[in-house]
């Protein structure tokens, strides 16, 4: 089961304000933990939502919004993107992980969707086109 799991902003990531070694030491080492065990795919540090757009979508209409947004906690601050047996064993890993902010913070783990999850709509031909994709991406 892949999972992507979702570091919420707060009003200091917000504002830019950077980690403290210490902080960048304790997530490196456990970063390398996820990948020694084979359980992180990806994982990024996203800068604040002021540098960030937002496309909302109505039929044809395509509005762009400027950052930043004001509702922090509807805001990422990072990710990972974890492959682990289960929704229970992304929870022990995250009650793992260091605090990713200096004070009060939050994480969000969310299981993505796998082929099987679209049942018949997806044909025989849009499969093909996934696999296709991944091999390309994989080849990289």
């Amino acid at each position: 089961m892949r999972v992507m799991v979702l570091v919420k902003a707060t009003k200091d990531s917000e504002a830019g304000i950077m980690p403290e070694t210490a902080l960048l030491e304790a997530m490196g080492k456990f970063n390398e933990e996820l990948v020694a065990a084979g359980v992180m795919l990806a994982g990024e540090g996203l800068k604040p939502s002021a540098k960030g757009k937002r496309v909302a979508f109505d039929g044809a209409s395509r509005i762009v919004t400027d950052g930043p947004f004001a509702e922090t906690r509807e805001v990422i601050a990072g990710f990972w993107l974890w492959q682990v047996k289960d929704i229970a064993e992304a929870v022990e890993w995250v009650k793992r992980c260091p605090n990713p902010m200096p004070g009060p913070s939050e994480i969000e783990i969310r299981p993505l969707f796998e082929a099987a999850d679209f049942g018949e709509a997806l044909t025989p031909k849009l499969a093909e086109q996934e696999d296709r994709l991944r091999e390309k991406l994989a080849g990289r």
